[in-house]
């Protein structure tokens, strides 16, 4: 008998780099979205210095140019900041859309490994009959021969 051939073993390898491809774009998203995070939390720390610059010129004596000058930043810091939370969001969405996207691929590959491996079964199953169909020939030729003699 044959060796076993999955007919859609060339469907089934188109699955398998689509998926290392949707792996790669989920790792990507993943990658912006903690890029994005990152300037987001950077953006508050440069907040949080201007506040205490602030804090600083309140305290000692009073320089009216610092104080605008800390506040006019301070205002500059939360546009960013609410200009790079929607850049956060924008980039959470992507990741999942890559996420799904992922699942679904995945999902494809599953079945297609699925259908494999009833073929294989199917296959196992065909070479178990042949087999068989080959012992009981070989049973029937000893016993008719040794019946003749």
């Amino acid at each position: 008998m044959n060796k076993f051939v999955y007919r859609m073993q060339n469907i089934l390898d188109i699955k398998l780099k689509l998926e290392e491809q949707e792996r790669a774009n989920f790792a990507m998203a993943m990658m912006r979205l903690e890029q994005e995070k990152q300037k987001l939390m950077e953006l508050y720390a440069r907040k949080a210095d201007y506040e205490e610059k602030t804090r600083m010129a309140l305290r000692d004596t009073l320089s009216i140019t610092e104080i605008k000058y800390c506040r006019h930043a301070i205002d500059a810091m939360r546009s960013a900041i609410r200009t790079q939370m929607i850049e956060v969001h924008v980039q959470e969405k992507n990741v999942e859309q890559a996420r799904a996207k992922l699942n679904e691929v995945m999902s494809d590959r599953k079945t297609h490994e699925k259908l494999k491996e009833y073929a294989f079964d199917a296959y196992k199953a065909e070479y178990a009959k042949e087999e068989e169909k080959e012992i009981d020939q070989s049973v029937t030729y000893r016993y008719t021969t040794s019946d003749s003699q």
